[in-house]
């Protein structure tokens, strides 16, 4: 791609992507605790009992309500907390899918959730290393804009990717525009607005000789040879609409009526004397008397004089604004599907109870669940083609997903026990409450009555013993 046409496509998708970044940039605010009530303070809950010159209107308190991180972080580890089981219907081949997710992959699925949280989608990209070793990293939402075909398959055509470096020999700092397609990636950078400056990033790559490795040269253009563009978008929904537009209105009520709340109750404080025929000849002499002798001396001007002490105080009306808050509070959960913490009284519930207690979180984790199992089978094909797997983009995968939550464990026990005389081993290692890797669970299951009853380590035999045809004990 040359430079006009480079430039051509970043005037082209820049307003969809300022729109996207401009979704993103808010809902990133709110997950850091930096809600529009706190504009003013550039983001800082802050206290200001003196902050307007008003004699009973003073106090201009701005504190931020942290709704949005913990209904974010409430399905993030609800559903990306235990690893996902992988199987592709090859042990070995299920060990060298795992080795290269690596030890991390749930941390960076629960990071995929919080971004297409705040984004409405997440971006996986990967790549060979300088070993040839398969890598792949979480990129930030507000750098990926894709294209997409205008069929109904909406297929994912090519990737602009737009990020900030830099450049540490001439220390400036620039933007670097990448464009993927499923052939190469082109790079171009800039300083200026509008790309008056764009310019290929020329040596952004370094050619060798495969058979001297010697040095080539320098190009802006790389051949990557994976046959599909590696990006995979894990959208959070069909729309890829971040959660917080659900109920982002809610959460600046509650602030709103949080700190007006909080500034009445300092205001409340500043009580106004209001003094009728005083007869003393100053403010100071006032006070003296009011605190030395608790009384002060007032004129009378006879029949239906209004002579005395008065105080003007503000009324605050507590009960209409703790309704209001108990009510906004309980919508933001209900539209934000998360569990109110301050609710959480189960004590021994049992598991039905538990269940209904989950049911909105578990709806929303449902849902992404099911965006996220594409994406992470794409993810294992790039893997599996990497591997050398022949049919990688066939070969059926199967993912199992597991929940983080409070669970009555001595009913679930009870319950595997009852069916245990009628359930394979696979199954009751699927559903006791004490296990955590159910095909290990077997494994370590079938060397203990090795061990115990003098079984051979014959794999027919082992098979028997994990489901398979019963087979005699040898001798």
């Amino acid at each position: 791609m040359d430079v006009k046409t480079m430039k051509q496509l970043l005037v082209n998708t820049d307003m969809r992507r300022n729109a996207f970044n401009a979704r993103f940039d808010t809902s990133v605010r709110y997950y850091l605790n930096r809600n529009d009530i706190t504009s003013k303070n550039n983001g800082e809950s802050k206290l200001d009992k003196k902050a307007k010159d008003e004699p009973l209107r003073s106090a201009d308190n701005r504190v931020s309500s942290n709704f949005h991180q913990l209904l974010v972080d409430q399905e993030a580890g609800y559903l990306a907390t235990d690893r996902p089981q992988i199987d592709v219907e090859d042990e070995q081949l299920n060990d060298n899918i795992d080795d290269t997710l690596g030890d991390n992959f749930p941390l960076r699925l629960n990071q995929l959730v919080v971004d297409a949280a705040n984004a409405g989608v997440a971006w996986v990209h990967y790549w060979l290393d300088a070993d040839k070793q398969f890598r792949y990293g979480i990129v930030p939402p507000d750098q990926v804009t894709p294209i997409y075909s205008s069929d109904l398959d909406q297929k994912l055509l090519a990737v602009r990717r737009t990020y900030d470096q830099l450049d540490p020999d001439s220390g400036k700092q620039y933007t670097v525009h990448e464009y993927w397609t499923d052939k190469d990636v082109t790079v171009f950078r800039s300083q200026k607005p509008g790309y008056a400056d764009l310019e290929p990033y020329a040596t952004r790559f370094q050619y060798y000789d495969v058979t001297t490795g010697a040095e080539m040269g320098q190009g802006n253009v790389y051949q990557h040879d994976f046959g599909r563009i590696p990006f995979i978008e894990f959208p959070k929904n069909k729309y890829r609409i971040p959660d917080l537009y659900k109920y982002k209105g809610l959460i600046d009520v509650f602030d709103d009526v949080y700190n007006g709340f909080v500034n009445d109750v300092d205001d409340v404080q500043q009580v106004i004397l209001i003094l009728t025929n005083y007869g003393g000849e100053s403010l100071s002499e006032f006070k003296k008397a009011l605190k030395e002798d608790k009384a002060v001396k007032f004129e009378s001007m006879g029949t239906g004089d209004k002579s005395g002490l008065d105080k003007l105080t503000i009324d605050i009306p507590v009960d209409a604004r703790n309704s209001l808050m108990e009510v906004t509070k309980s919508d933001i959960f209900v539209h934000g599907q998360g569990i109110d913490p301050t609710k959480f009284l189960i004590n021994n519930a049992s598991g039905a109870a538990i269940k209904m207690l989950y049911s909105h979180l578990e709806l929303k984790a449902s849902m992404t669940e099911a965006y996220f199992r594409d994406a992470l089978t794409e993810l294992i094909r790039a893997i599996m083609k990497w591997l050398g797997v022949a049919d990688a983009d066939s070969r059926k995968i199967t993912q199992t997903w597991q929940r983080t939550a409070i669970q009555n464990d001595l009913e679930n026990a009870q319950k595997v026990a009852t069916v245990a005389q009628y359930s394979s081993d696979e199954a009751i290692a699927k559903s006791n409450p004490l296990v955590d890797d159910w095909q290990q669970e077997l494994a370590d299951r079938s060397d203990d009555i090795v061990k115990r009853d003098g079984y051979e380590a014959d794999p027919n035999v082992l098979n028997g013993l994990n489901g398979g045809e019963d087979d005699e004990p040898t001798e």
